[in-house]
């Protein structure tokens, strides 16, 4: 086949040296040498195709270059908010050194006389936390009882309430208040809600000395000669004042798991001052003091009042806040080094 081949070769260029210029025309149309196998044609034909795929890869990864960046400072974002939180401790735990220098600055002040001192709106929040001396009457049918209020006692936690009674001012004492005042005697069992509210379902009476009075004149022979005025005196009771010794409040805080006040059903789980001076027939800038007097009488200890101390401590004090502070600083050092170490080039072996 090659011989005929080349034979129709020679033919064909004499024939074109004849026509004239054959040579060039048989060198510009000459077909190429066979020099790749089948196999190689194929690598030729998808040379291009590779050489286009590294091209899309390299303008991909050109594209991720600012995505893998910001991936990389991420890393760095849980170790910059844990420090912030223990920076913020450490302004909060001196914001709670102020507060409560504070309050124990206002409590060794000396008293004040609130039947010399009548605090108008815009002044309770300046007596809150002065200690005040104040003498009345307490009005035990208007009693508020607050809770459940727990208290540990020789280890046993037992459930109680505050109890908050009005004082009420006494007619032409000069040592009484001048307007009534919420006080908060302090802890009482349950057993003395449960009691008063027996007591206010019978419709309780004020002291009445009638039958004593009754069985008195039947007793007696000279009953019709005793003089009725004598007998009215007998049934008026006598006013017991009382002084209280406390720290001006003011209302309390509630978190989100403190149910809301039910003045309606008597339902009071938190102070609210203005509130409970509403249900008391009160005005609501009525000054609110919690009861501190130390002279418990041993054979009738309630109401508990409350102790001083507890007004000088908080849910959390400052040491806690120092705590909390190196917590947030060790966690935030953690996570910063377990970021360096995840983005440290890792050493070839060899």
């Amino acid at each position: 086949m090659k011989v005929k081949e080349k034979m129709a070769v020679a033919s064909i260029s004499k024939t074109l040296t004849k026509l004239g210029g054959g040579s060039s025309f048989l060198l510009s149309h000459r077909a190429p040498p066979r020099l790749y196998s089948s196999s190689a044609a194929a690598a030729l034909s998808s040379a291009p195709q590779l050489s286009s795929s590294s091209q899309d890869q390299e303008n991909v990864r050109k594209g991720s270059a600012p995505s893998s960046t910001w991936s990389k400072w991420l890393l760095f974002l849980p170790g910059a908010i844990s420090f912030g939180l223990g920076t913020w401790q450490i302004f909060r735990r001196q914001d709670k050194i102020k507060m409560l220098e504070y309050r124990q600055h206002r409590l060794q002040m000396d008293p004040l006389r609130l039947n010399i001192t009548s605090p108008l709106t815009e002044d309770l929040k300046s007596l809150e936390f002065r200690r005040v001396i104040c003498q009345g009457v307490f009005d035990e049918q208007r009693s508020i009882y607050v809770g459940p209020r727990s208290r540990s006692i020789s280890g046993v936690t037992e459930n109680g309430y505050y109890v908050i009674t009005p004082l009420m001012p006494i007619p032409n004492n000069p040592q009484s208040v001048k307007s009534p005042v919420l006080v908060n005697r302090g802890w009482v069992p349950r057993s003395w809600r449960d009691k008063s509210s027996e007591v206010s379902r019978d419709g309780e009476q004020p002291l009445n000395l009638a039958p004593s009075v009754q069985q008195s004149q039947q007793s007696s022979w000279w009953w019709f000669w005793l003089k009725k005025p004598n007998i009215v005196e007998d049934d008026v009771p006598s006013i017991a004042s009382v002084e209280v010794v406390g720290v001006v409040r003011g209302s309390e805080k509630p978190s989100i798991f403190v149910p809301a006040n039910d003045p309606s059903s008597c339902q009071w789980f938190y102070v609210d001052v203005p509130a409970i001076a509403r249900a008391c027939g009160l005005p609501e800038s009525t000054v609110y003091i919690e009861d501190t007097n130390e002279n418990v009488n041993p054979s009738n200890p309630y109401p508990l009042p409350k102790d001083v101390s507890t007004l000088l401590r908080s849910s959390v004090m400052p040491q806690d806040h120092l705590n909390y502070t190196l917590t947030w600083y060790s966690l935030s050092a953690a996570v910063t080094f377990m970021a360096f170490k995840r983005l440290r080039p890792k050493k070839s072996r060899r």
